[in-house]
């Protein structure tokens, strides 16, 4: 992974990236979007879960009295974009249910908190950056309530949530599934691993180099329906027009580097083609886990 400080500025918070550069708003037909997910080679059931959403204004029409060659607004113009990663835990008694349950949690908020995308779009990122916490939060209090509820013990799954509120990608990091974005010929990690590994990089314990290679970068010290749930918001200004989100599981990561997943953002001729590349390359590398990538790009105008 490069970074290029010309380009890249992170608050002293580490909640916001700024990446600057030209682009207009794109049309929801110029958004180019898909999701894959694949149980790998060794683990007996998927444990992920992904959703990519548009979230619209909508009218539901119950009766008028306006001929039927009348045209209404029933749908209004994208709210925001919807990118979700959920690896459930598989050392938990059921991580897909955990899964499953964080997914609908967070479907259920984006469906009812059209307030704050209007807040975001406003400027009023605090508003918005507390709302999507809170969101997590609930997610993390529906998991735990469901595991209480049926008696199964601790459930548990990572988290990783972006929704698009042009020009800024707001993400929701929770565990250890990863978002990037590759602009600008960079390739550039927006979340950070909730996991012991990381926390011993940060605390200078090991080299940053050895982080993924370290017998602790799996062990999550906050994940959804565990005994700690932290939610960390940051942004990502994603205005210029061509720039790659790439949301995935560490099922991609154990096997594919980031600079490999640079190198396919270079050659990227569409969302499933790149998609289906990096999942293919972890396959073949032994597909150990679960693995989930999901990728948005919205291309440049074409002259």
């Amino acid at each position: 992974m490069r970074t290029d400080p010309a380009i890249l500025a992170v608050s002293p918070d580490h909640t916001s990236v700024s990446l600057a550069g030209p682009g207009g708003r794109p049309r929801d037909d110029e958004i180019d979007l898909f999701g894959i997910t694949h149980r790998g080679h060794v683990r007996k059931t998927n444990q992920d879960h992904f959703l990519l959403a548009m979230v619209h204004p909508q009218i539901e029409v119950m009766g008028t009295s306006l001929p039927s060659d009348c045209p209404l607004p029933l749908r209004g113009t994208r709210l925001g974009t919807v990118l979700l990663v959920a690896d459930g835990v598989g050392g938990a008694v059921d991580g897909a249910e955990a899964s499953r349950l964080a997914t609908l949690a967070i479907a259920e908020y984006v469906a009812s908190s059209f307030r704050s995308y209007h807040a975001a779009g406003a400027g009023r990122d605090e508003e918005f950056l507390t709302s999507l916490r809170e969101a997590a939060l609930q997610a993390h209090d529906r998991v735990r309530a469901e595991s209480v509820a049926n008696g199964l013990g601790t459930m548990a799954t990572t988290l990783t949530l972006g929704i698009g509120v042009w020009p800024w990608l707001y993400v929701v990091q929770v565990g250890d599934s990863r978002a990037y974005i590759y602009t600008r010929g960079a390739l550039h990690q927006i979340t950070r691993d909730q996991t012991l590994a990381q926390d011993l990089v940060d605390s200078g314990a090991i080299p940053a180099d050895e982080r993924d290679k370290s017998p602790m970068s799996h062990i999550l010290v906050s994940a959804i329906g565990s005994e700690e749930a932290t939610p960390v918001v940051s942004r990502v200004d994603v205005s210029e027009r061509g720039c790659v989100l790439m949301f995935c599981s560490d099922g991609l990561t154990k096997h594919v580097t980031d600079d490999e997943i640079a190198a396919h953002c270079v050659a990227m001729r569409g969302a499933e083609q790149l998609s289906r590349d990096l999942l293919q390359l972890a396959l073949d590398r032994g597909g150990s886990d679960n693995i989930t990538i999901v990728v948005a790009r919205a291309p440049i105008a074409s002259a």
